[in-house]
């Protein structure tokens, strides 16, 4: 018989979406186990439980076989790297993550006969051929990029957790996360949100690659955390999407942020990435129909408390 008090253990327990969960969780009764090595997580971001006796936190990479003595009813397999500033400079550590890490967290959850749920992301669809993403598209992914790192790592984590299903019975879910911001990203971690309030914060230039007509799509994580929460409560095992659907260019998600610091920035353009996308927007159908979820919290009001939350760390 289960506990009363349902166990989940997290890796990547200290990372910006890891600590959020264990938030989560802990506020609705969870008691849970946060694994995280600090490659790219910190240790800010968890301090605030420290003295929670209902969190216990191991440093340890996961790529290691994982011992836990307890009961476990849920792992949240979290860790990685997750921008291209960190998975271009350890490829080999954000493939590790994806294979042994999702291999060892996986093993896990068969041996307490736990339920597993996989961070995917959008970027297993590549530089999309079709828009917006829906969950059946197969992706259109450079495997040999500088980004097939983490989009090959993370397709393999897919295949493995898909495996583990059907093999072992594991009982799985696969969550694809688009674009999500809010307090606790890395000021450096190079991704567009901290890259675009630094710099307007510091009324630096804001930097918009090539023509700034690529599109992204926002979601708030609060917003995230609550649609993930519920596919893992769900029965469904197949990947489901979670984002915003409100799609903008960089040239006017610029001009949000310059608005949004009162800034004195200036946008300035330079050349585009290798490989980077040119459009992003998830299909959420599946989220509203199965899960009930859409994003709630208006772009304005989320960039608000991001950017409050920027300005104690510029």
């Amino acid at each position: 018989m289960k506990a009363k008090q349902p166990t989940s253990v997290i890796t990547g327990a200290a990372g910006f979406l890891g600590s959020h969960l264990t938030d989560l969780l802990l506020a609705r009764g969870h008691q849970v186990v946060g694994l995280d090595n600090f490659v790219t997580g910190s240790v800010d971001n968890i301090s605030h439980l420290g003295g929670n006796p209902n969190f216990k936190f191991i440093q340890q990479d996961v790529t290691e076989f994982i011992f836990l003595d307890c009961p476990v009813d849920y792992v949240w397999h979290f860790a990685s790297p997750a921008s291209p500033i960190d998975y271009l400079k350890i490829p080999i550590q954000t493939m590790k993550v994806g294979s042994l890490g999702t291999h060892k967290a996986l093993g896990l959850a068969k041996n307490k006969n736990a339920r597993f749920l996989v961070a995917s992301t959008s970027e297993i669809y590549g530089d999309p051929l079709i828009h917006p993403q829906t969950e059946d598209y197969w992706g259109n992914v450079s495997t040999i990029g500088p980004r097939g790192c983490y989009d090959e790592a993370k397709r393999f984590a897919e295949a493995l957790t898909m495996a583990y299903h059907r093999e072992h019975k594991v009982d799985t879910r696969i969550v694809r996360i688009f674009n999500t911001y809010g307090p606790r990203m890395r000021l450096n971690d190079g991704r567009v949100v901290p890259a675009f309030i630094s710099q307007a914060l510091k009324n630096r230039p804001v930097t918009v690659f090539g023509e700034g007509k690529q599109t992204r799509s926002f979601c708030y994580v609060s917003d995230l955390i609550e649609g993930i929460y519920r596919l893992m409560m769900s029965d469904y095992d197949l990947p489901v999407n979670i984002g915003n659907p409100t799609e903008m260019t960089m040239l006017q998600f610029a001009d949000v942020i310059i608005r949004a610091t009162g800034s004195r920035s200036k946008i300035v353009h330079k050349p585009l990435p290798q490989d980077d996308p040119k459009q992003r927007k998830p299909d959420i159908t599946k989220a509203k129909k199965i899960l009930k979820w859409e994003p709630r919290v208006p772009l304005a009001e989320g960039m608000a408390k991001t950017i409050a939350y920027f300005k104690k760390k510029v």
